[in-house]
């Protein structure tokens, strides 16, 4: 027992000799104290369940774009009878005209649903990053929840929507067009320095995006420069495993099996490790040294005095016992007494 102790002694003077390190033992504990697996399943599991909803609201804004264009609308049908021949071909369109037919009906429920969803997402999003923040906070209003987990839904899709727009700066087909317009398309170097922008534009679109979640999504939000550093942290991870998970489907989906399940699997493998990302990147601005709250020990409660007497019952048996013993002693004294050389 002592050897194990002195094993674990030396283990934390090590740690605690290294911040970072300590750091990073904090966060864990965080994070797996605070359940983040189990939260980071949950919202997979409403990330999933909404994009069924959303490919109804695509169809249905397809819809209305096919109906108003019935020469696209022709020319998809066509080009569908020429790659699939036969009855399925015609099958297909029929299906498509359908489609056409009750984009209305398509759209409105896979609105109701995408709602539905993205507002179990959000809250369930909520209650991880507020979990990690150990943050005391009471119950709200069932109502005022969801108009705020519904504010912080259109706000998280500004975000998004920022993100994009710089990724798209970034990408490689604009920036090609970009080069071509300049007529620095042939200057050596160019196409390497483009990618390096791409890279660190991504970065940033990431980074932005994550320190809005992690500071603005918590019940109660935190400062933004609480959760800069996390957030940067996470960016680099998320984008290392984004690189890493494209050369995984593409060679998954090489194979039938992967190619028929691969998407749905794929999807939910690469939303469950994203949102752990996020949430340990949580965990970490939350155990950072300048976030850390000394732990509230309750005060002692009044002392209370009180005195105790002990009261003994003599039997009879035991008093007639004693009382022998003090009758002998007090004999065997008056014999000493009446001895020669005492008076």
């Amino acid at each position: 027992m002592q050897v194990v102790d002195d094993i674990k002694a030396g283990i934390e003077r090590r740690v605690s000799a290294h911040p970072w390190l300590d750091h990073m033992v904090r966060a864990g504990g965080r994070y797996q104290q605070q359940r983040g697996d189990y939260y980071a399943a949950g919202i997979t599991y409403f990330t999933v369940l909404s994009l069924f909803p959303l490919l109804m609201v695509a169809f249905s804004v397809a819809g209305f774009v096919l109906s108003n264009r019935p020469d696209v609308l022709a020319e998809m049908q066509d080009k569908i009878i020429e790659t699939i021949p036969g009855s399925l071909g015609a099958q297909l369109n029929d299906l498509i005209d359908r489609a056409i037919n009750s984009r209305g009906t398509v759209g409105v429920l896979g609105l109701l649903g995408a709602a539905y969803a993205g507002l179990g997402w959000m809250a369930n999003l909520r209650a991880a990053l507020t979990e990690q923040w150990d943050q005391k906070t009471q119950e709200p209003n069932w109502v005022v929840s969801k108009l705020s987990d519904l504010g912080a839904l259109v706000g998280l899709g500004l975000a998004f929507m920022i993100s994009f727009g710089l990724s798209g700066l970034g990408s490689s087909t604009l920036g090609a067009r970009v080069l071509i317009q300049l007529g620095l398309a042939d200057l050596p170097g160019a196409r390497l320095l483009l990618g390096l922008i791409s890279i660190a534009l991504a970065l940033l679109a990431t980074w932005a995006v994550l320190a809005w979640i992690i500071a603005r999504l918590p019940r109660e939000p935190v400062t933004l420069k609480s959760a800069a550093k996390a957030a940067l942290l996470a960016a680099v991870a998320f984008e290392a495993f984004k690189y890493v998970a494209s050369i995984y489907l593409q060679i998954v989906l090489r194979s039938p099996v992967g190619a028929t399940f691969g998407s749905i699997i794929g999807l939910m493998v690469f939303s469950y490790i994203t949102y752990r990302i996020i949430l340990f990147a949580t965990a970490w601005a939350a155990t950072a040294s300048d976030n850390l709250r000394e732990a509230e020990i309750p005060a002692p409660g009044a002392a209370v005095i009180t005195p105790r007497i002990t009261t003994r019952e003599l039997s009879l048996g035991a008093g007639a016992a004693w009382f022998g013993v003090g009758a002998l002693s007090a004999l065997a004294l008056a014999q000493l007494r009446r001895l020669p050389g005492r008076r």
